[in-house]
C-alpha cells in the first residue's frame, strides 16, 4: 500500500486521468474530492461492497429463477 501525506488544497494523480484533491479536514474527517471519467465508478467502501454483496444476492436469485423454468419447461415436454 502507497501512503501518501497532503495537506489542504494538495492532491495525487493516478494514471492519467484520475486526480484526488484534499477538499477539506475537520478533526479526524477528511473531504475528497475525485475527477475521474464516468467510465471510472467511484464509491464509498461501504456502499461499493452493498452492491456487490447485492449483485451476488441478485445473481443467485436469478439462477435459482432459471432453474425454476428450467423445471416448468421440462415438465410441459413430459405430458
Amino acid at each position: 500500500m502507497l501512503i501518501l501525506t497532503r495537506k489542504l488544497g494538495e492532491s495525487i494523480t493516478i494514471g492519467d486521468n484520475i486526480k484526488i484533491t484534499v477538499l477539506g479536514i475537520n478533526g479526524k474527517q477528511v473531504k475528497l474530492g475525485i475527477l475521474a471519467p464516468d467510465k471510472v465508478s467511484v464509491h464509498r467502501e461501504e456502499i461499493y461492497n452493498r452492491i456487490q454483496e447485492e449483485n451476488k444476492q441478485a445473481s443467485l436469485a436469478l439462477k435459482e429463477d432459471l432453474l425454476e423454468v428450467a423445471r416448468i419447461l421440462k415438465a410441459r415436454k413430459s405430458k
